[in-house]
């Protein structure tokens, strides 16, 4: 139980770290020339410039995301007392008949 909560509060701190270092990354056209249609500086395909902290900081924070939602998706299906299906308990609604033709 303290595992779950455990990496349930790291993949919340990681999830808020990774909204806010992808809004303050610009785009890939992101100078002036792209507003007018024209690629300004860079290529096709991006600039070709080392990668900065910023994308380095997401590629992270993306790896130790996707770790920690696998994680708790093993552990609470390990965990879950349940098994079967999810409508198991449900009712089922009486099936209506299609009214006769005359």
């Amino acid at each position: 139980m303290a595992l779950l909560i455990t990496v349930t509060i790291v993949h919340i701190i990681v999830c808020a770290f990774l909204i806010l270092v992808v809004l303050l990354q610009s785009g890939q056209s992101g100078d002036i020339a792209a507003a007018f249609g024209g690629m300004g500086s860079q290529t096709a395909f991006g600039s070709r410039t080392t990668a900065t902290v910023l994308t380095k900081a997401t590629t992270w924070a993306a790896i130790i995301f996707m770790l920690t939602s696998i994680t708790l998706s093993v552990i609470t299906a390990r965990h879950s007392h349940r098994s079967g299906s999810v409508l198991e308990g449900t009712r089922s609604a009486p099936a209506q008949s299609a009214p006769a033709k005359k």
